[in-house]
């Protein structure tokens, strides 16, 4: 296991607030000459849900571009897409095309539904590839949070047909070339006694709690699917992490290099939840970190 470490001093920062509109992202973002941003995109309508992706693409360059799917948060059961707006326009600057992603919520929708609507997204840009100028096999993943379970989801269980769902595009493979995962839980079976708001949001999601649902809960945990043909994964943690505990992130790598696949942990000192109470200066290199790892693996 490669292990990164960042010491830093504590400050209150205050979390990005999610942008609906792209006429907020113009305004706050300033969408350069060289990005293509185009939003309200269908990419899947499962239960006539109409789910819909932005992208941002870069306008020039040597086609056709590695993509990204990034994948919010909000504990499986709010978020939206736009908070990844400015991420995917960061990404297209870099030569991505980039996608942020709309996915079924808890709890009307418990899991796998999440699952099969990001492996549908990643379906979608394979089957959209020549339309998009996407490179098919070339495509990684991010996200964080719940987010970040789900784009470790996609990293461990390429080519496991029940969680492909009915989304469209089914000839197409939903597997990823490479994840990096924000703090995303690994083992929904040791959630409950390290996380502040577990014990109200697994059940949702999981649809009953560790005593009733424990098999589910297995399942859901992309600990326990990680073989040898799972994808290189950076894992990107606080270590005074309430929600998701610092842990998770080591049983993951620990597993992952166990299973002889590329992983890496950056452990943030002192961070909480949202890398709350990073410098500047750290969260920076965090997204270098984010970026480099992707290029190492998708250029």
């Amino acid at each position: 296991m490669r292990c990164l470490q960042i010491t830093m001093v504590m400050v209150a920062i205050a979390l990005p607030v999610a942008m609906p509109h792209l006429q907020s992202v113009a305004a706050q973002e300033q969408i350069p000459d060289g990005v293509v941003f185009e939003k309200d995109i269908e990419y899947s309508n499962s239960d006539d849900q109409h789910l819909q992706l932005n992208m941002a693409r870069p306008k020039d360059g040597k086609a056709p571009f590695p993509a990204i799917v990034c994948i919010h948060g909000g504990g499986f059961r709010a978020g939206t897409r736009e908070g990844f707006n400015k991420l995917c326009i960061q990404l297209a600057e870099h030569g991505y095309i980039a996608v942020t992603v709309t996915y079924r919520l808890a709890p009307k929708y418990q899991f796998p539904a999440a699952v099969h609507d990001v492996k549908a997204a990643v379906r979608w840009m394979r089957a959209n590839a020549d339309k998009y100028n996407i490179d098919p096999d070339r495509i990684g993943t991010t996200g964080g949070s719940a987010g970040g379970h789900l784009a470790q989801y996609l990293g461990v269980t390429s080519g496991v047909k029940k969680f492909e769902g009915d989304g469209g595009n089914a000839e197409y493979s939903s597997s990823v070339d490479c994840v990096v995962n924000f703090y995303g839980p690994s083992d929904f079976t040791k959630s409950y006694d390290a996380s502040v708001d577990a014990a109200e949001v697994l059940p949702l999601f999981l649809g009953g709690n560790l005593e009733q649902q424990r098999r589910r809960h297995i399942v859901a945990s992309p600990l326990y699917w990680v073989t040898p043909d799972a994808a290189p994964t950076l894992c990107i943690h606080g270590t005074e992490d309430s929600y998701v505990a610092h842990e998770q992130a080591v049983w993951l790598i620990d597993r992952l290099t166990a299973s002889a696949v590329e992983a890496e942990l950056m452990t943030i000192d002192g961070a909480d939840h949202g890398f709350r109470g990073a410098t500047a200066e750290v969260k920076a290199g965090i997204e270098e970190a984010r970026i480099a790892f992707f290029d190492k693996h998708l250029k």
